[in-house]
């Protein structure tokens, strides 16, 4: 489910749910919860009249809810006819969830309300030399932004960890995140699941990103689009309809992995490793490109320099173009998406890359997806696992909180 639609929970009548009174009455409540939760505040008449319930039937949920600490009062309605009404919200601090980015370069950590609202985050450097370095350092960073939120650990409902790789349920490790050394051992993520102190699921960094670029960003209102994470990796992640396409074992969209047909004496590489920051930092070396100042030349430099009309770094961002114009060939033949939305650190330079992008495309394809750049830049697999994380953490609140009421 992509994580703007509201979460659904099984009705009263379902195959394996009995049907009952308390059951029905906890299906009231939900759909009131899930209504105010989408539409707003509103009043008890006006939730009568968009539910096609009875008015003593809303205020008794209404009730309920608010004894279980899920809605509060939000303020009073006074229309110029009629009596004063009293307004009803969800109440996002009823749970919390952890939104986490793991990348070779940076860890970012994000604590949010109920609502999606961001409460504390961390941004750190990714400085751990090892696997077990890296996850103790994703715990401490959550454990200060969730201390910062004046929260606990039992305060968090769910965590989502964006990865580079494939989750592996069997293993409980993760596959093909080569660029993190010793991340697919297997127990890591149960490690770091006993170290934030609450239940894990772990994704695939670019099918996050897409998610939260379907719901907040570019990709709002396509029918397929897909997303192009371009940074120290690469990957993609693919959304229909607004549902993420994984493929039979997770491993949809890595066309990173992918050969590419090698030059004379020289062994064939991968897509990831012709199109990935370290071959842009190849390519102007060998276009006589340097660092300055005694410091290591860096693909955010080279962006930089070519910006500001340097020959060798605009030959070289104009190599990366075209390396990436392959990607996109190959996507738009297997998948033929609406859309291709440009994302990641290299992403991010869209501006220079998107022209030259497309010229280059329509050289190699006859297929030719719209091209767009991310709407939520680097913000976007952190973004992604807040959604994710609250798509699981919102029905799991409503039934803990309403449990004890029975």
């Amino acid at each position: 489910m992509s994580p703007h639609q509201p979460t659904s929970r099984p009705a009263a009548g379902a195959p394996g749910v009995p049907w009952n009174r308390q059951r029905l009455r906890s299906n009231n409540e939900w759909l009131l919860l899930e209504l105010l939760r989408t539409g707003g505040g509103s009043s008890r008449a006006q939730l009568a009249r968009d539910t096609g319930l009875s008015k003593p039937t809303v205020s008794a949920a209404l009730a309920e809810l608010e004894r279980a600490g899920l809605v509060r009062e939000a303020g009073l309605l006074s229309p110029e006819r009629g009596r004063t009404a009293v307004l009803y919200e969800v109440d996002p601090t009823a749970g919390h969830v952890l939104g986490v980015d793991i990348g070779r370069a940076r860890l970012r950590v994000a604590v949010a309300d109920l609502a999606g609202t961001v409460v504390a985050r961390r941004d750190v450097a990714n400085r751990g030399r090892s696997a077990d370095a890296v996850a103790g350092a994703v715990v401490a960073a959550a454990r200060e932004a969730t201390a910062e939120a004046g929260l606990t650990a039992s305060d968090t409902v769910h965590a989502v960890i964006g990865t580079p790789g494939v989750w592996d349920e069997e293993r409980r490790g993760v596959r093909y995140a080569s660029n993190l050394p010793g991340w697919g051992r297997p127990g890591l993520f149960d490690r770091i699941g006993e170290g934030l102190g609450t239940a894990v699921t772990v994704a695939n960094d670019a099918n996050l990103a897409a998610l939260g670029e379907y719901a907040l960003g570019a990709g709002r209102g396509s029918r397929m689009f897909a997303y192009l994470l371009v940074g120290t990796g690469l990957g993609v992640g693919v959304v229909k309809d607004g549902e993420l396409l994984l493929g039979a074992h997770g491993a949809l969209g890595e066309i990173g992995l992918v050969p590419l047909p090698a030059r004379p004496g020289e062994p064939a590489a991968t897509i990831e490793q012709e199109a990935a920051a370290d071959a842009v930092v190849r390519a102007a070396r060998d276009l006589g490109l340097t660092g300055r100042g005694g410091k290591r030349l860096t693909a955010k430099q080279v962006f930089e320099r070519a910006r500001a009309g340097e020959g060798a770094a605009v030959r070289a961002v104009e190599r990366e173009a075209e390396r990436l114009a392959y990607a996109v060939a190959v996507l738009s033949a297997v998948l033929d998406p609406d859309l291709v939305v440009l994302g990641g650190g290299i992403g991010s330079s869209a501006d220079l890359l998107l022209e030259p992008l497309e010229q280059a495309l329509h050289k190699l394809a006859p297929m030719r997806p719209a091209l767009a750049p991310s709407l939520l830049g680097e913000e976007a697999v952190l973004l992604g696992a807040v959604s994710t994380a609250l798509e699981t953490a919102r029905p799991e609140v409503f039934e803990r909180r309403t449990a004890g009421l029975r």
